[in-house]
């Protein structure tokens, strides 16, 4: 029996799904948006800071029915959200 190898997104493209999965939801976008300080003005130039795809993770883990309505929505076990979390390291001290 041969075995397919399970290919596993990067940190970044899990990370650039959980933002896109969190902009097509006005209601998860405006709690992620009030959550962390942002507004739409500000959210591109966030993008753009090595604190905010993690940070965005980090939004997502913390809320099991969010990361479980992700995970289903991306075809992703829950525990490879965790790993691309990891993958970006440990928080930084300002976060």
């Amino acid at each position: 029996m041969r075995r397919h190898a399970v290919i596993e997104p990067s940190a970044e493209d899990v990370a650039g799904r959980a933002l896109g999965f969190l902009a097509a939801d006005p209601e998860r976008l405006g709690r992620f948006l009030a959550l962390s300080g942002l507004d739409p003005a500000t959210i591109r130039e966030a993008a753009r800071e090595p604190g905010f795809l993690p940070g965005v993770l980090d939004h997502i883990l913390t809320d099991e029915r969010l990361l479980t309505e992700f995970a289903e929505a991306e075809g992703l076990a829950l525990e490879a959200v965790g790993r691309a979390r990891a993958a970006f390291g440990a928080p930084h001290p300002e976060q």
